[in-house]
Protein backbone atom coordinates (compact mmCIF):
# COMPACT_ATOMS: atom_id res chain seq x y z
CA UNK A 1 0.00 0.00 0.00
CA UNK A 2 1.05 3.56 -0.41
CA UNK A 3 1.87 6.24 2.00
CA UNK A 4 -1.13 8.42 0.94
CA UNK A 5 -3.53 9.99 3.49
CA UNK A 6 -5.93 8.49 2.82
CA UNK A 7 -5.55 4.39 0.98
CA UNK A 8 -7.50 3.73 -1.63
CA UNK A 9 -9.10 -0.07 -0.86
CA UNK A 10 -11.27 -1.97 -3.74
CA UNK A 11 -13.33 -4.16 -2.01
CA UNK A 12 -14.59 -7.08 -3.66
CA UNK A 13 -17.63 -8.71 -2.91
CA UNK A 14 -18.39 -12.66 -3.86
CA UNK A 15 -21.69 -14.13 -3.67
CA UNK A 16 -22.27 -15.05 0.40
CA UNK A 17 -24.02 -15.18 3.14
CA UNK A 18 -21.40 -13.00 5.06
CA UNK A 19 -21.88 -10.04 2.37
CA UNK A 20 -23.99 -9.01 4.84
CA UNK A 21 -21.42 -7.92 6.59
CA UNK A 22 -19.42 -5.51 4.10
CA UNK A 23 -21.57 -2.53 4.45
CA UNK A 24 -20.25 -2.66 8.05
CA UNK A 25 -16.91 -3.32 6.69
CA UNK A 26 -17.00 -0.31 4.08
CA UNK A 27 -17.98 1.86 7.23
CA UNK A 28 -15.35 0.95 9.13
CA UNK A 29 -12.76 1.20 6.59
CA UNK A 30 -13.86 4.69 5.89
CA UNK A 31 -14.08 5.69 9.29
CA UNK A 32 -10.25 4.60 9.17
CA UNK A 33 -9.66 7.70 6.40
CA UNK A 34 -9.72 5.25 3.45
CA UNK A 35 -11.23 5.39 0.29
CA UNK A 36 -12.87 2.53 -0.80
CA UNK A 37 -15.07 1.34 -4.09
CA UNK A 38 -16.73 -1.90 -4.31
CA UNK A 39 -16.85 -4.19 -6.90
CA UNK A 40 -19.30 -6.71 -6.86
CA UNK A 41 -19.80 -10.48 -8.47
CA UNK A 42 -23.28 -11.19 -9.83
CA UNK A 43 -24.19 -13.49 -7.26
CA UNK A 44 -23.35 -11.44 -4.35
CA UNK A 45 -25.90 -9.02 -5.04
CA UNK A 46 -28.59 -11.56 -4.25
CA UNK A 47 -27.18 -11.24 -0.64
CA UNK A 48 -26.47 -7.08 -0.37
CA UNK A 49 -27.82 -4.90 -2.39
CA UNK A 50 -25.47 -2.76 -4.66
CA UNK A 51 -27.39 0.67 -3.39
CA UNK A 52 -26.34 -0.19 0.07
CA UNK A 53 -22.94 -0.35 -0.20
CA UNK A 54 -22.71 3.05 -3.17
CA UNK A 55 -24.67 4.42 0.06
CA UNK A 56 -22.04 3.72 2.40
CA UNK A 57 -18.67 3.93 0.38
CA UNK A 58 -19.84 7.42 -1.22
CA UNK A 59 -19.30 5.94 -4.97
CA UNK A 60 -20.76 3.49 -7.66
CA UNK A 61 -20.31 -0.18 -7.23
CA UNK A 62 -19.75 -2.45 -10.42
CA UNK A 63 -20.87 -5.41 -11.27
CA UNK A 64 -20.45 -6.02 -15.21
CA UNK A 65 -17.21 -6.16 -16.91
CA UNK A 66 -18.96 -4.63 -19.90
CA UNK A 67 -20.37 -1.78 -18.63
CA UNK A 68 -20.23 1.09 -21.29
CA UNK A 69 -21.60 3.78 -18.78
CA UNK A 70 -19.03 2.25 -16.32
CA UNK A 71 -16.59 2.13 -18.70
CA UNK A 72 -16.83 5.98 -19.34
CA UNK A 73 -16.23 7.07 -16.04
CA UNK A 74 -13.39 4.64 -14.92
CA UNK A 75 -12.45 1.96 -16.99
CA UNK A 76 -11.85 -1.23 -15.39
CA UNK A 77 -7.69 -0.94 -16.08
CA UNK A 78 -8.03 2.35 -14.65
CA UNK A 79 -9.99 1.41 -11.46
CA UNK A 80 -7.02 -1.97 -11.52
CA UNK A 81 -4.39 1.52 -11.31
CA UNK A 82 -6.55 3.50 -8.60
CA UNK A 83 -5.99 0.88 -5.92
CA UNK A 84 -3.43 0.79 -3.51
CA UNK A 85 -5.05 -2.39 -1.86
CA UNK A 86 -7.47 -4.96 -3.07
CA UNK A 87 -9.22 -7.11 -0.92
CA UNK A 88 -12.26 -9.28 -1.33
CA UNK A 89 -14.68 -10.10 1.83
CA UNK A 90 -16.13 -12.43 1.39
CA UNK A 91 -14.22 -15.09 -0.96
CA UNK A 92 -16.03 -18.08 -1.78
CA UNK A 93 -14.71 -21.66 -2.12
CA UNK A 94 -15.48 -20.74 -5.91
CA UNK A 95 -14.22 -17.43 -6.07
CA UNK A 96 -10.84 -18.30 -4.74
CA UNK A 97 -10.86 -21.38 -7.02
CA UNK A 98 -11.32 -19.18 -9.93
CA UNK A 99 -8.35 -16.99 -8.26
CA UNK A 100 -6.32 -19.68 -7.96
CA UNK A 101 -6.77 -20.91 -11.80
CA UNK A 102 -5.80 -17.21 -13.38
CA UNK A 103 -9.30 -17.20 -14.35
CA UNK A 104 -10.69 -13.99 -15.52
CA UNK A 105 -14.49 -14.21 -16.61
CA UNK A 106 -15.88 -11.78 -14.64
CA UNK A 107 -15.07 -8.35 -13.53
CA UNK A 108 -13.81 -9.11 -10.19
CA UNK A 109 -11.40 -11.61 -11.36
CA UNK A 110 -10.05 -9.42 -14.34
CA UNK A 111 -9.23 -7.11 -11.80
CA UNK A 112 -7.17 -9.21 -10.13
CA UNK A 113 -5.07 -9.86 -12.57
CA UNK A 114 -4.66 -6.34 -13.83
CA UNK A 115 -3.69 -5.25 -10.82
CA UNK A 116 -0.48 -4.24 -9.18
CA UNK A 117 -1.54 -4.16 -5.85
CA UNK A 118 -1.25 -6.41 -2.66
CA UNK A 119 -4.15 -9.01 -2.31
CA UNK A 120 -5.89 -10.02 0.89
CA UNK A 121 -9.08 -12.31 1.07
CA UNK A 122 -10.90 -12.91 3.93
CA UNK A 123 -12.40 -16.42 3.02
CA UNK A 124 -16.19 -17.31 4.36
CA UNK A 125 -17.47 -20.93 3.73
CA UNK A 126 -18.62 -24.19 5.66
CA UNK A 127 -15.85 -25.60 7.21
CA UNK A 128 -15.84 -28.77 5.27
CA UNK A 129 -15.66 -26.43 2.00
CA UNK A 130 -12.18 -25.38 4.10
CA UNK A 131 -11.11 -28.45 5.11
CA UNK A 132 -11.78 -29.70 1.42
CA UNK A 133 -8.28 -30.54 -0.59
CA UNK A 134 -9.25 -28.88 -4.00
CA UNK A 135 -9.30 -25.44 -1.17
CA UNK A 136 -6.37 -26.36 0.70
CA UNK A 137 -4.19 -26.36 -2.62
CA UNK A 138 -5.99 -23.59 -3.91
CA UNK A 139 -4.99 -21.21 -0.68
CA UNK A 140 -1.68 -22.85 -1.00
CA UNK A 141 -1.20 -21.69 -4.53
CA UNK A 142 -2.61 -17.90 -3.79
CA UNK A 143 -0.37 -17.78 -0.53
CA UNK A 144 2.32 -18.89 -3.03
CA UNK A 145 1.78 -16.10 -5.09
CA UNK A 146 1.84 -13.61 -2.27
CA UNK A 147 -2.17 -13.14 -1.27
CA UNK A 148 -2.53 -12.50 2.28
CA UNK A 149 -5.38 -14.27 4.06
CA UNK A 150 -7.52 -12.52 6.85
CA UNK A 151 -9.30 -15.35 8.08
CA UNK A 152 -11.50 -16.96 8.35
CA UNK A 153 -12.38 -17.43 11.92
CA UNK A 154 -14.26 -20.77 13.81
CA UNK A 155 -17.49 -20.79 14.96
CA UNK A 156 -21.07 -21.15 14.38
CA UNK A 157 -22.07 -21.08 10.86
CA UNK A 158 -25.05 -19.91 8.49
CA UNK A 159 -25.93 -23.42 8.40
CA UNK A 160 -25.83 -24.30 11.69
CA UNK A 161 -23.05 -26.10 11.90
CA UNK A 162 -19.49 -25.02 13.95
CA UNK A 163 -16.01 -24.84 12.66
CA UNK A 164 -13.50 -22.89 10.84
CA UNK A 165 -14.78 -20.78 8.00
CA UNK A 166 -16.70 -17.79 9.17
CA UNK A 167 -15.70 -14.85 7.94
CA UNK A 168 -13.76 -12.21 10.00
CA UNK A 169 -15.33 -9.79 11.50
CA UNK A 170 -14.80 -6.40 10.35
CA UNK A 171 -13.75 -4.57 12.53
CA UNK A 172 -10.41 -7.25 12.70
CA UNK A 173 -10.40 -6.93 8.79
CA UNK A 174 -9.93 -3.52 9.11
CA UNK A 175 -6.89 -3.77 11.86
CA UNK A 176 -5.21 -6.36 9.45
CA UNK A 177 -5.74 -4.33 6.46
CA UNK A 178 -4.61 -0.94 8.30
CA UNK A 179 -2.37 -1.40 11.33
CA UNK A 180 -2.58 2.04 12.19
CA UNK A 181 -5.56 1.91 13.43
CA UNK A 182 -5.33 2.26 17.28
CA UNK A 183 -6.58 0.07 20.52
CA UNK A 184 -8.10 3.27 22.37
CA UNK A 185 -8.62 0.91 25.55
CA UNK A 186 -5.47 -0.19 25.77
CA UNK A 187 -4.36 -0.68 29.43
CA UNK A 188 -8.11 -0.47 30.72
CA UNK A 189 -9.05 -2.82 32.82
CA UNK A 190 -12.90 -4.56 32.10
CA UNK A 191 -14.96 -7.13 34.07
CA UNK A 192 -17.54 -8.29 32.30
CA UNK A 193 -20.30 -10.92 33.38
CA UNK A 194 -22.41 -12.80 30.78
CA UNK A 195 -24.84 -15.65 30.70
CA UNK A 196 -27.44 -16.66 32.96
CA UNK A 197 -27.09 -18.00 36.48
CA UNK A 198 -28.17 -21.24 37.60
CA UNK A 199 -29.74 -21.75 41.65
CA UNK A 200 -30.12 -24.59 43.00
CA UNK A 201 -33.04 -26.90 44.02
CA UNK A 202 -31.77 -30.15 44.49
CA UNK A 203 -28.77 -31.71 42.64
CA UNK A 204 -30.33 -31.95 39.65
CA UNK A 205 -32.85 -29.09 39.58
CA UNK A 206 -32.22 -25.37 39.54
CA UNK A 207 -33.71 -21.90 39.06
CA UNK A 208 -32.72 -19.54 36.06
CA UNK A 209 -33.34 -17.90 32.85
CA UNK A 210 -33.20 -18.23 29.60
CA UNK A 211 -30.03 -16.35 28.71
CA UNK A 212 -27.54 -17.44 25.86
CA UNK A 213 -25.05 -15.63 27.27
CA UNK A 214 -24.30 -14.73 23.68
CA UNK A 215 -24.30 -10.90 23.76
CA UNK A 216 -22.03 -10.86 26.65
CA UNK A 217 -19.62 -12.90 24.96
CA UNK A 218 -19.95 -10.83 21.72
CA UNK A 219 -19.14 -7.36 23.99
CA UNK A 220 -16.35 -9.08 25.88
CA UNK A 221 -14.38 -9.81 22.86
CA UNK A 222 -15.53 -6.37 20.53
CA UNK A 223 -14.01 -4.60 24.06
CA UNK A 224 -10.96 -6.59 24.41
CA UNK A 225 -9.96 -5.68 19.94
CA UNK A 226 -10.38 -2.18 21.27
CA UNK A 227 -6.94 -3.23 23.85
CA UNK A 228 -8.65 -3.57 27.06
CA UNK A 229 -8.05 -5.98 29.17
CA UNK A 230 -11.10 -7.95 29.74
CA UNK A 231 -12.17 -10.36 33.00
CA UNK A 232 -15.37 -12.39 31.74
CA UNK A 233 -16.91 -13.89 34.75
CA UNK A 234 -19.61 -15.93 32.45
CA UNK A 235 -22.58 -17.73 33.68
CA UNK A 236 -23.56 -21.80 32.46
CA UNK A 237 -23.48 -21.65 29.01
CA UNK A 238 -22.74 -23.90 25.88
CA UNK A 239 -21.11 -21.37 24.09
CA UNK A 240 -17.19 -21.13 22.93
CA UNK A 241 -15.65 -17.97 24.99
CA UNK A 242 -14.21 -15.55 23.19
CA UNK A 243 -10.40 -14.83 23.36
CA UNK A 244 -10.25 -12.62 26.56
CA UNK A 245 -7.41 -11.98 28.89
CA UNK A 246 -9.24 -13.73 31.52
CA UNK A 247 -12.18 -16.22 31.69
CA UNK A 248 -13.82 -16.95 35.22
CA UNK A 249 -16.96 -19.45 35.34
CA UNK A 250 -19.38 -19.19 37.98
CA UNK A 251 -22.78 -20.88 38.11
CA UNK A 252 -24.86 -18.86 41.12
CA UNK A 253 -25.57 -15.48 41.95
CA UNK A 254 -23.65 -15.75 45.37
CA UNK A 255 -20.50 -17.04 43.40
CA UNK A 256 -20.68 -14.37 40.78
CA UNK A 257 -21.12 -11.82 43.50
CA UNK A 258 -17.90 -13.23 45.59
CA UNK A 259 -15.85 -12.83 42.19
CA UNK A 260 -16.79 -9.48 41.30
CA UNK A 261 -16.79 -7.80 44.24
CA UNK A 262 -13.11 -9.13 44.78
CA UNK A 263 -11.87 -7.68 41.82
CA UNK A 264 -14.15 -4.29 41.23
CA UNK A 265 -11.32 -2.28 43.36
CA UNK A 266 -8.91 -3.37 40.12
CA UNK A 267 -11.50 -2.59 37.63
CA UNK A 268 -11.84 0.73 35.55
CA UNK A 269 -14.88 -0.55 33.79
CA UNK A 270 -17.85 -3.03 34.12
CA UNK A 271 -20.41 -4.72 32.36
CA UNK A 272 -23.40 -6.45 33.84
CA UNK A 273 -24.68 -7.89 31.18
CA UNK A 274 -25.13 -10.91 33.22
CA UNK A 275 -29.11 -12.57 33.54
CA UNK A 276 -28.56 -12.84 37.26
CA UNK A 277 -31.36 -14.74 38.58
CA UNK A 278 -33.23 -12.46 41.61
CA UNK A 279 -33.88 -15.29 43.60
CA UNK A 280 -32.90 -18.10 44.58
CA UNK A 281 -34.07 -21.67 46.90
CA UNK A 282 -33.34 -20.30 50.55
CA UNK A 283 -33.02 -24.23 51.36
CA UNK A 284 -31.72 -26.61 48.39
CA UNK A 285 -31.23 -29.92 49.53
CA UNK A 286 -28.42 -32.24 48.88
CA UNK A 287 -30.36 -35.38 47.52
CA UNK A 288 -33.16 -35.38 44.65
CA UNK A 289 -36.33 -34.63 45.55
CA UNK A 290 -38.57 -37.44 44.69
CA UNK A 291 -41.79 -37.06 42.88
CA UNK A 292 -44.59 -37.81 44.97
CA UNK A 293 -46.83 -35.20 46.75
CA UNK A 294 -49.16 -33.28 44.17
CA UNK A 295 -47.85 -29.80 44.99
CA UNK A 296 -44.07 -28.60 46.10
CA UNK A 297 -43.36 -25.46 47.60
CA UNK A 298 -39.90 -24.03 47.46
CA UNK A 299 -39.45 -20.59 49.20
CA UNK A 300 -36.82 -18.04 47.41
CA UNK A 301 -34.99 -15.50 48.78
CA UNK A 302 -33.57 -12.53 46.83
CA UNK A 303 -30.45 -12.79 45.71
CA UNK A 304 -27.58 -10.01 46.15
CA UNK A 305 -27.71 -6.86 43.74
CA UNK A 306 -24.44 -7.10 42.45
CA UNK A 307 -25.07 -4.09 39.73
CA UNK A 308 -26.03 -1.77 42.54
CA UNK A 309 -22.86 -3.09 44.95
CA UNK A 310 -20.74 -1.76 41.80
CA UNK A 311 -21.70 1.10 41.16
CA UNK A 312 -22.01 2.29 44.93
CA UNK A 313 -18.34 1.52 45.42
CA UNK A 314 -15.72 4.35 46.02
CA UNK A 315 -14.02 5.44 43.74
CA UNK A 316 -15.96 2.52 41.75
CA UNK A 317 -15.52 1.98 38.03
CA UNK A 318 -17.05 3.72 34.83
CA UNK A 319 -20.70 1.19 35.46
CA UNK A 320 -23.13 -0.31 32.30
CA UNK A 321 -26.34 -1.96 33.09
CA UNK A 322 -28.41 -4.21 31.14
CA UNK A 323 -32.25 -4.44 31.02
CA UNK A 324 -34.29 -6.73 29.72
CA UNK A 325 -38.10 -6.08 29.68
CA UNK A 326 -41.38 -6.89 28.08
CA UNK A 327 -42.92 -3.68 28.06
CA UNK A 328 -42.35 -0.40 29.01
CA UNK A 329 -38.67 -0.84 28.45
CA UNK A 330 -37.32 3.32 28.14
CA UNK A 331 -38.93 4.01 31.38
CA UNK A 332 -38.03 0.56 33.27
CA UNK A 333 -34.51 1.40 31.96
CA UNK A 334 -34.55 4.80 32.59
CA UNK A 335 -35.67 4.37 35.96
CA UNK A 336 -32.98 1.86 36.89
CA UNK A 337 -30.08 3.72 35.22
CA UNK A 338 -30.62 6.53 37.81
CA UNK A 339 -32.05 4.33 40.68
CA UNK A 340 -28.62 2.74 40.91
CA UNK A 341 -26.56 5.31 39.77
CA UNK A 342 -25.51 3.83 36.48
CA UNK A 343 -23.02 5.64 33.86
CA UNK A 344 -24.92 3.78 31.01
CA UNK A 345 -27.58 0.95 30.54
CA UNK A 346 -28.75 -1.01 27.39
CA UNK A 347 -31.93 -1.97 27.24
CA UNK A 348 -34.32 -5.07 25.30
CA UNK A 349 -37.75 -5.96 24.73
CA UNK A 350 -37.71 -9.40 25.46
CA UNK A 351 -40.65 -12.46 24.91
CA UNK A 352 -41.21 -10.83 21.33
CA UNK A 353 -41.29 -12.44 17.92
CA UNK A 354 -37.60 -11.28 17.38
CA UNK A 355 -34.77 -10.34 19.60
CA UNK A 356 -33.56 -11.15 23.11
CA UNK A 357 -32.66 -14.23 25.02
CA UNK A 358 -31.86 -17.31 22.71
CA UNK A 359 -31.61 -15.59 19.41
CA UNK A 360 -29.36 -14.67 17.37
CA UNK A 361 -29.96 -11.09 17.02
CA UNK A 362 -31.43 -8.15 19.16
CA UNK A 363 -32.11 -4.57 18.92
CA UNK A 364 -31.00 -2.07 22.25
CA UNK A 365 -32.14 1.60 23.28
CA UNK A 366 -29.34 2.71 25.18
CA UNK A 367 -29.46 5.94 27.42
CA UNK A 368 -27.08 7.72 29.51
CA UNK A 369 -27.74 10.53 32.11
CA UNK A 370 -27.79 13.20 29.14
CA UNK A 371 -28.81 11.31 26.62
CA UNK A 372 -29.82 8.12 24.76
CA UNK A 373 -28.90 6.44 20.91
CA UNK A 374 -30.93 3.28 19.42
CA UNK A 375 -29.31 0.11 17.98
CA UNK A 376 -31.86 -1.59 15.52
CA UNK A 377 -32.48 -4.71 15.45
CA UNK A 378 -28.93 -6.88 13.64
CA UNK A 379 -26.78 -9.55 14.90
CA UNK A 380 -25.66 -10.05 17.90
CA UNK A 381 -21.88 -9.65 16.87
CA UNK A 382 -22.51 -6.74 14.90
CA UNK A 383 -24.53 -5.20 17.66
CA UNK A 384 -21.64 -5.63 20.28
CA UNK A 385 -19.67 -3.66 18.02
CA UNK A 386 -21.61 -0.73 17.45
CA UNK A 387 -22.29 -0.86 21.74
CA UNK A 388 -18.69 -0.92 22.35
CA UNK A 389 -18.49 2.25 19.94
CA UNK A 390 -20.95 3.81 22.33
CA UNK A 391 -19.49 2.60 25.37
CA UNK A 392 -15.97 3.86 24.31
CA UNK A 393 -17.41 7.48 23.30
CA UNK A 394 -19.21 7.82 26.71
CA UNK A 395 -16.17 6.48 28.74
CA UNK A 396 -13.94 8.88 26.55
CA UNK A 397 -16.50 11.81 27.31
CA UNK A 398 -16.67 11.13 30.88
CA UNK A 399 -12.49 11.91 31.42
CA UNK A 400 -11.31 8.44 32.32
CA UNK A 401 -9.15 8.17 28.55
Amino acid sequence: MTGSIAPRILLGVSGGIAAYKTAELVRRLRAEGAEVRVVMTRTAAAFIGPMTLQAVSGHPVRTELFDSEAEAGMDHIALARWADLVVIAPATADLIARLANGLADDLLTTLVLATEAPLALAPAMNHRMWAHPATCDNIRTLIARGVRLIGPDVGEQACGENGPGRMSEPVDIVRALLPRCDRPLQGVRVMLTAGPTREPVDPVRYVGNRSSGRMGFALAGALQRKGARVCLVAGPTALEPPAVAELVRVETALQMERVVMSRVAETDLFVAAAAVSDYRPEAPVGQKIKKGAPELVIRLVRNPDILSQVAAADGGPFVVGFAAETDRVEDYAREKLQRKGLDMIAANRVGGARGGFEDDENALLVLWPDGQASLPMMPKAQLAEQLSDLILERYTARGEL
